[in-house]
């Protein structure tokens, strides 16, 4: 089951309120912005700042 297309259009980076994208294999929503992926886990994306992982650069 993938994450709904309606959940994805209001979703917001919680650090900077910018725009996420779904990464190809569903696994997280990156913010270009902060550099942080967020996780998706069981279908439910894991918004927390402190649990976020830092992209490379």
């Amino acid at each position: 089951m993938a994450i709904d297309k309606e959940l994805l259009d209001i979703l917001a980076c919680p650090k900077c309120k910018g725009d996420l994208i779904l990464e190809d294999d569903e696994s997280g929503l990156i913010c270009n912005t902060c550099r942080l992926k967020y996780r998706i886990e069981d279908d439910i994306p894991i918004m927390l700042i402190d649990e976020a992982l830092p992209l490379e650069p």
